[in-house]
């Protein structure tokens, strides 16, 4: 039952908040202070504020406590537990309209008892995707690492601000370690990095950087009066390369994309050509960037050649491996990044291939110097450079154009602590070997066709040919059709809820399937039941 609060507020434990010094604040039962609120200390209404009393509304209450633990355990239950079982579904799918009278959406100005929101948990679990199941095989993030989800539990329940060492002195030096540890990955003796708000971001923050190394004055200045700059990528790499242009004022219709090969991959020859014609038009080349797993097929970039090319025009070269860098933990496919160390900045999000917690997020940079450089703004109430009790460098804040930042490190350090490296190296070997099975039995299987000649990255692309339409001429009639076969079956799936596989075009070709491999939950056993029903969803087309 909930009772009646200090002022009149409801709250939803039943404790009364009282005026007089008797009851409860925010769910925490005893005595206080009238004088402590919000963590001051003051005058008691008796005059009085003996220690014991004080001490005895710390802590949660009893029923905040009970109602903690009942939601950890459904965490437990019913995601983690069931969500790993192939036989449970990926999703309990519901339109719009109809999950909006399913599930009480609306706000209040009276709390709710305990019992309501568990209930609350319960149906957003229920009717959410279960990204860690076998069969969810839609995007990039995949699985769940619990050593993992323990650093997120510990980081967000102490619920700090990643700025400075004074309020985050742990997760200072977590950051800086695995920093250091992705350096050394890549091959950089030292470097510099911090960890950010997901890949999209931290693509931004290497375009804003190589602009600053070129053009520092604009930082200040701005673009106005400025040349024409202009950036290069891969016409298959991230929407965000378009979508960072337009946020930092370079412009979108600044974005030069080059040629890939069939397996969307940039050429190199199509880069050189690009920047000299920028440059012929009177444009100023000044960053490229390369891709390490594509997002659609999966490509990986030469980034040998790429550097070659930014070496002779004087480019920074930025790698965006946020899918595909999880190979440089892997002696077996670390190869797919010969060439790496000469990048003068890059992403990586092991949430995707590695399983990590959403967001985890690394940018580093070969140099030291270039993040603080482009972003600080040196605000004085946070970053003053005559502290007495620590060397001021540890405040890593205005490295970020953000102010408030999640202590992300911990779940990254925590889950590498407890694979090691070679933990991270098995799971990329597995999934990178499901790949090669799914690509093997689906090339020799009658209604089946590769878009691509072999499997890139863990990324398998094909479309289903059902059987209306196999002994058809290709032709025009029978790219529409075929366009038209992915979208039913997804539609088909999505309502069935057990499995979930993308679907997208690309340019000329129609509607294929890219399933992607990332969780080592998932086995070949699935992936044959995953064939299968793609056959019975998409029998009668």
């Amino acid at each position: 039952m909930a009772g009646t609060g200090m002022n009149g507020r409801i709250e939803p434990n039943g404790d009364t908040q009282t005026p007089n010094g008797t009851g409860s604040i925010n769910g925490h039962s005893g005595l206080y202070c009238a004088g402590e609120r919000n963590g001051h200390m003051g005058p008691s209404t008796n005059g009085a504020c003996p220690e014991k009393a004080v001490k005895q509304m710390r802590g949660l209450s009893p029923s905040m406590n009970k109602f903690l633990h009942d939601v950890f355990d459904t965490v437990l239950e019913d995601v983690l537990k069931k969500s790993a079982s192939a036989g449970s579904k990926v999703i309990d799918f519901l339109p719009p309209a109809e999950l909006s009278k399913r599930i009480d959406l609306e706000l209040r100005d009276d709390p709710e008892p305990h019992e309501s929101l568990l209930d609350h948990c319960k149906k957003t679990i229920q009717h959410s995707v279960k990204t860690g199941h076998p069969m969810f095989l839609n995007q990039l993030y995949q699985g769940m690492d619990p050593y993992g989800l323990a650093g997120q539990f510990v980081s967000d329940s102490l619920n700090t601000n990643l700025h400075t060492y004074e309020a985050a002195p742990v997760f200072v030096l977590m950051e800086q370690e695995v920093v250091r540890k992705v350096c050394s990955l890549i091959g950089w003796p030292a470097g510099d990095g911090l960890m950010g708000a997901g890949g999209s971001m931290l693509n931004m923050f290497g375009i804003n950087l190589a602009r600053h190394k070129y053009f520092p004055d604009m930082k200040k200045t701005g673009m106005h009066g400025g040349p024409r700059l202009v950036l290069l990528t891969s016409a298959e790499s991230h929407y965000s390369m378009t979508k960072g242009a337009g946020f930092l004022g370079i412009g979108t219709d600044n974005v030069i994309k080059v040629k890939c090969d069939e397996r969307g991959q940039m050429l190199p020859e199509e880069l050189d050509k690009a920047i000299e014609d920028a440059k012929a038009q009177g444009s100023v080349p000044f960053f490229v960037n390369a891709t390490s797993g594509t997002t659609v097929t999966g490509g990986y970039d030469p980034l040998g050649a790429i550097a070659d090319v930014c070496q002779k025009h004087r480019l920074w070269l930025h790698v965006d491996a946020a899918w595909g860098g999880s190979v440089l933990t892997s002696r077996k496919h670390r190869g797919l990044m010969a060439g790496v160390e000469r990048a003068d900045s890059l992403l990586w999000n092991p949430h995707k291939m590695l399983s990590l917690p959403l967001q985890c997020s690394v940018f580093v940079t070969r140099e030291q110097g270039p993040l603080k450089a482009a972003h600080a703004s040196g605000a004085t109430y946070l970053f003053q450079a005559d502290k007495i009790s620590y060397d001021a460098s540890y405040d890593v804040g205005d490295k970020s154009i953000q102010c408030g930042r999640k202590t992300d490190p911990m779940k990254l350090w925590l889950s590498w602590k407890a694979h090691g490296t070679r933990g991270f190296e098995k799971h990329v070997d597995y999934v990178f070997e499901l790949a090669q099975y799914l690509h093997d039995k689906l090339i020799n299987r009658k209604g089946f066709k590769m878009v691509l000649p072999g499997p890139n990255c863990t990324n398998v692309c094909f479309w289903y040919v059902p059987p209306s339409l196999q002994g058809m001429p290709e032709g025009p009639e029978f790219t529409k059709k075929l366009d038209q076969v992915a979208p039913v079956i997804k539609d088909r799936m999505t309502k069935k809820g057990n499995m979930m596989v993308q679907y997208q075009p690309l340019e000329g070709v129609p509607n294929f399937f890219r399933l992607v491999l990332a969780n080592t939950e998932t086995t070949r056993q699935d992936l044959d039941f995953f064939v299968e029903e793609i056959e019975r969803l998409g029998a009668d087309l």
